[in-house]
């Protein structure tokens, strides 16, 4: 890849200030295949500053121009959509025609989607004799995570530039390929010089002078409630703007009129997408009682088949997990699970046979288990579900929302109005019911830990203005 060991600043790909790099690994092998640059403090101020001198002419740019940026935008991703697809399945282990229909289809979806926002978007009103504006906030700084790459560059990316804001992204070290493709396709797309940003690094050093920089107004970010936390404390000197995407342990509750075989199965198959590797994911799941023991074999026939093995090979369902540190976490996770008494009823610790080298997990899930156990209350982060059963609709709401978060939540019933109700008590920024189709324009983010703030769609578009309100603008 040409420009691994650059950095994208100030409409150039430019040499970074220092001489560190980091090996990006095949987590299917367990061996590097790229090498990448990693940035410094010196490397933030000069993006910074790059952004801070792009923005008072974007800011003020029509919005015809930021939307025809944008549609350039589109066609240059599209071009290298199958260079994106291949290289995200290769750096973060998605399964290779996963990557194409799902990682790298959700770049095309994010643009598209805050396109059609931003063409009707109500960037002014007058109110009596006062008007309210909403003008971008300036200068942002993002920091996106590796487990759906381009998928949180683009909710960021897509919605900064119909807002007017410059911009310093600093990609996940762990997958950074997919974010150097995308810079080309800005490139290609003629990003005004300074508008768009790219550096490299690791988390305490880029991510947190990116999060304290005095020239920054808003740091966006997405990854562990831990590192959210980090963040903010050092946004905190300079009083910007934190929009945070965080964490989740996602209750999915199936009423006792629900089709059980179904909701069990499409819950489970949820829950390992992604060898599990969703904030979202589904991976407390929540049955009656009476139905407890036909769920558990139903979940247990639909792991089984599940196919584990390298990204690359056909008809791999689920590949490995992005890093060591992940394999080794969810490994500790799932002894923990056994340890305390959840019955393990499939997969389980170590490799799946035949696996003997890159960081594949077996699809796994424990039954019978309890409110109080490590693995339902702590994001696992892997293809692990636990099925926790209940007896009254009111205990199962209680039970779910018993968590310091709130990004997700799913109820399966033969009632809509029935979902609806339980759906309503949910203190989770997302109730998906009956497993719909996905919605690009529904508003996401967390309540409490998960985060704060709201991406896609004109949701995504507000976070980065800042509202202004002009009294006496109308008076005769």
């Amino acid at each position: 890849m040409a420009h691994a060991l650059q950095f994208y600043i100030d409409g150039e790909w430019v040499a970074p200030s220092g001489q560190a790099t980091l090996d990006v690994i095949d987590p299917s092998t367990e061996e590097p295949f790229a090498t990448i640059a990693l940035g410094t403090e010196a490397d933030v101020d000069r993006a910074a500053a790059a952004a801070r001198a792009a923005f008072p002419a974007f800011s003020q740019t029509s919005r015809e121009e930021r939307l025809a940026l944008m549609r350039r935008l589109l066609e240059a991703y599209k071009a290298r959509y199958d260079d994106v697809a291949k290289v995200l399945s290769q750096e973060m282990g998605a399964p290779l025609a996963f990557a194409h229909r799902s990682q790298a289809a959700m770049g095309t979806a994010h643009l598209a989607k805050t396109i059609e926002a931003l063409e009707n978007f109500a960037f002014e009103e007058l109110r009596g004799t006062t008007l309210i504006s909403r003008e971008p906030i300036g200068v942002v700084g993002m920091i996106t995570p590796w487990n759906w790459p381009i998928n949180q560059i683009m909710c960021k990316v897509a919605p900064a530039l119909a807002a007017g804001c410059t911009m310093v992204l600093k990609p996940s070290e762990i997958a950074p390929l997919n974010a150097i493709i995308f810079a080309e396709a800005m490139h290609d797309a003629g990003v005004p010089k300074g508008v768009f940003n790219l550096v490299n690094g690791d988390g305490p050093t880029v991510g947190e002078a990116i999060a304290r920089h005095p020239q920054v107004d808003m740091v966006s970010f997405t990854g562990s409630t831990r590192a959210g936390i980090l963040v903010a404390k050092a946004a905190a000197d300079t009083v910007k703007r934190v929009h945070q995407e965080l964490g989740g342990k996602s209750a999915n509750i199936v009423l006792d009129d629900a089709d059980l075989d179904r909701a069990v199965k499409l819950g489970v198959e949820d829950c390992m997408s992604n060898s599990g590797q969703s904030c979202n994911a589904p991976t407390r799941l929540f049955v009656p009682a009476a139905m407890h023991d036909r769920a558990v074999a139903v979940a247990k026939a639909t792991v089984e088949p599940l196919k584990v093995g390298p990204a690359s090979a056909e008809g791999t369902r689920l590949g490995p997990v992005v890093s060591e540190v992940q394999y080794t976490k969810i490994q500790r996770l799932i002894e923990t699970g056994i340890k305390e008494g959840a019955d393990l009823v499939a997969g389980g610790l170590g490799r799946p046979e035949g696996l003997n080298r890159g960081y594949y997990v077996k699809p796994t899930v424990f039954a019978n288990v309890t409110d109080d156990m490590t693995i339902a209350r702590e994001e696992i982060f892997g293809p692990v579900i636990a099925i926790l059963p209940y007896q009254t609709d009111e205990e199962a709401v209680a039970r779910a929302n018993d968590t310091p978060y709130g990004l997700a939540a799913y109820v399966q019933s033969g009632s809509l109005e029935r979902a609806r109700k339980i759906a309503a008590q949910m203190r989770a920024g997302n109730v998906y019911i009956n497993y719909p189709a996905w919605d690009a324009g529904a508003p996401f983010g967390g309540y409490k830990q998960s985060g704060n703030g709201r991406e896609y769609a004109d949701f995504g578009i507000h976070e980065f203005l800042e509202i202004k309100g002009t009294v006496g603008y109308g008076a005769a």
